[in-house]
């Protein structure tokens, strides 16, 4: 019963495309939609085609505004025609691409794929809110998204994540408290993942995300937070003795500078780097060592940019501190960036609160 009405139509469509002006066009099209959501659930395949080549053919005849509401009213639709919505999906102009990229059921992983590999952050935006996103289309969107495209995709639960693509979120989360406390509260973080997470989080971060997280998140929570809290007090206090006579004398020599830095990180000399810091900034070692201990790379830029160290020498500080996991390679480009962003003047400026604080209230920095 619904093939007539379309094969009706071919004429007025003929018509339209032709010699129609744009709003004959868009009232055509408007009109075979119309016929389409009457009918279309009851249509077969070869009904359905007949459909989707009328669409394709005004579709690319009209306006932006037209092209939008299509693909508004053709998104949620199961059975929407194909072609018509590949088309829609790969418009450049956001209004018109995003309500299919978010909700229409007939774009395959490898359309998604390709959009998201190729298009702009709208697209990626519209991408990370749809339902059972699969691991390969997430890759790509954490690897080309911007920070509103992966805040949003991290609070789709439905996403599904690679090992790869999760540690990478994560390591996003560096410096990004909405971030940590997205990812915080998801139910399918790994353990592992969990534990790195908090470790890059601030206090009130924690807090928060202990207040908000529903009870069965909350407790993994705290009992990753209880045992980092036992793995910092069974830290051992270092002995930098030794490296201290080294580097003061240097100091006096004028030989402590960035070079001598950057010998000491490559060598794994990591107590000479520490008390190299402390001495370059006027901090005592112990500031300096929970910084170089830390989780947070973001914090240990400070006194490096106000020690005048060159980005190198940083890397590879970064790269070779003793830490239980290696740095990867996300998280050290975010701190190259960040790094050569960080004026001097605001790292000296934090580096002298750093100094008052400590001597006027004699209280551990919090790295946290």
């Amino acid at each position: 019963m619904a093939q007539q009405p379309a094969q009706s139509i071919i004429a007025e469509l003929e018509d339209a495309v032709r010699d129609g002006t744009t709003a004959k066009r868009v009232q055509t099209l408007r009109r075979v939609t119309d016929l389409f959501l009457n009918d279309g659930d009851r249509l077969n395949d070869e009904q359905v085609k007949v459909f989707d080549d009328v669409l394709c053919l005004l579709v690319a005849r009209v306006e932006t505004r037209a092209r939008a509401e299509l693909s508004k009213r053709l998104a949620p639709l199961d059975y929407a025609p194909f072609e018509v919505i590949q088309y829609l999906a790969w418009d450049d102009d956001i209004s018109v691409a995003g309500e299919v990229l978010t909700h229409s059921s007939r774009l395959s992983p490898e359309a998604l794929l390709e959009i998201a590999g190729s298009k702009g952050q709208d697209h990626l935006f519209a991408i990370s809110a749809r339902e059972n996103l699969p691991e390969r289309v997430t890759d790509v969107i954490i690897n080309r998204g911007e920070d509103r495209v992966i805040r949003r995709l991290a609070k789709n639960a439905s996403a599904r994540f690679s090992d790869d693509g999760y540690s990478n979120i994560v390591a996003r989360a560096e410096g990004d408290d909405e971030l940590i406390e997205i990812l915080g509260l998801r139910l399918d973080l790994p353990a592992k993942l969990l534990r790195d997470l908090l470790r890059r989080a601030k206090d009130t971060v924690r807090a928060r995300l202990l207040a908000i997280a529903p009870p069965a998140v909350r407790d993994e929570i705290q009992k990753v937070l209880n045992d980092i809290a036992q793995e910092g007090a069974a830290a051992p206090r270092r002995n930098y003795g030794v490296a201290e006579e080294l580097v003061k004398l240097m100091k006096q020599l004028n030989e402590l500078d960035d070079a001598a830095v950057y010998n000491f990180a490559e060598a794994g000399k990591f107590d000479e780097v520490t008390v190299s810091l402390a001495v370059l900034n006027d901090m005592p070692i112990e500031m300096i060592e929970r910084l170089m201990l830390g989780p947070r790379s973001d914090l240990l830029l400070i006194p490096c940019r106000s020690a005048r160290l060159n980005w190198p020498t940083v890397e590879a500080i970064l790269r070779k501190r003793p830490m239980a996991h290696p740095i990867d390679e996300v998280t050290l480009k975010v701190a190259e960036r960040d790094y050569r962003r960080l004026s001097m003047e605001t790292a000296q400026r934090t580096v002298r609160f750093w100094q008052l604080h400590n001597r006027l209230e004699k209280q551990p920095m919090a790295v946290g």
